[in-house]
């Protein structure tokens, strides 16, 4: 059962500084990420959420609405809202437990511009397994090596703010959250940034998965070419991303996708 928060419009004085370039992209960058998640089943019923901060407003964070699917979100659909519980800008509000997560990973990082947040199935399969959720077995796991952090603590809906805390002092200096028993945590320096690192997480932990099946021994990937390998891809990792997202966003404008509206 999913928790709504009260919309609290108050600070509605502060819309007409939201009308910018910048703010405008993000809307449509964040909204493609939604798209692309739910075509690639990387959502679950209206639970799961993405999270961005807003372009000049530090304090400030798209989040999506609770009640619509991943492939509903749009543009104009998406949340504005405050570190307080606030709903700056939009129609709605945003699951409980979203609000209490993304406001504090926000508030405590600064460094983490986009925050997604899925039960994706490979991904959080293995955050049901005892010990390492993700091996480093195969090339597209080195993307994360040395980036992710374990939650063991499964500690139920976050409804308050003290497990918003818990979760963002778990993540820590990571990029990649599992937590245990739950989903995953993708935080990114940029909205791109975290859809690629979302997209090729669940890859790495469906071939995983896969490999996990064949009941044959697995072969690990030596500590210092496991370090190489990352260190080659980190290179180049930002401008990946970036034409990721862009190669999504022409696919669904080809495609006659209203996500922009």
């Amino acid at each position: 059962m999913a928790h709504t928060l009260n919309v609290n419009t108050a600070a509605v004085a502060r819309r007409a500084a939201l009308d910018s370039d910048a703010v405008h992209t993000a809307r449509i960058e964040l909204a493609a990420c939604f798209q692309l998640a739910a075509q690639h089943g990387l959502e679950e019923g209206v639970c799961n959420h993405f999270s961005a901060v807003v372009p000049g407003h530090d304090d400030l964070f798209f989040v999506n609405p609770y009640g619509f699917a991943f492939s509903e979100v749009t543009a104009s659909r998406l949340l504005v809202c405050d570190f307080d519980g606030n709903v700056i800008e939009g129609d709605g509000s945003p699951e409980a437990t979203a609000f209490y997560i993304h406001a504090q990973l926000h508030r405590a990082m600064p460094r983490v511009k986009a925050a997604f947040h899925t039960h994706m199935p490979n991904a959080t399969a293995l955050c049901l397994l005892e010990g390492p959720p993700l091996l480093w077995l195969g090339q597209t796991a080195l993307k994360f090596y040395g980036r992710t952090a374990v939650d063991e603590h499964y500690n139920g809906l976050a409804l308050d703010t003290s497990e918003g805390d818990r979760i963002a002092a778990a993540m820590g200096d990571a990029d990649i959250l599992f937590l245990k028993n739950h989903g995953v945590m993708v935080a990114g320096a940029s909205i791109a940034e975290a859809w690629d690192d979302l997209y090729y997480l669940e890859r790495a932990a469906e071939v995983q998965l896969k490999a996990m099946q064949s009941n044959r021994p697995l072969k690990a990937v030596p500590h210092e070419i496991a370090r190489r390998a990352y260190e080659q891809m980190r290179l180049g990792d930002k401008e990946s991303a970036r034409a990721h997202l862009d190669s999504g966003i022409r696919r669904l404008r080809d495609a006659g996708n209203r996500f922009e509206t």
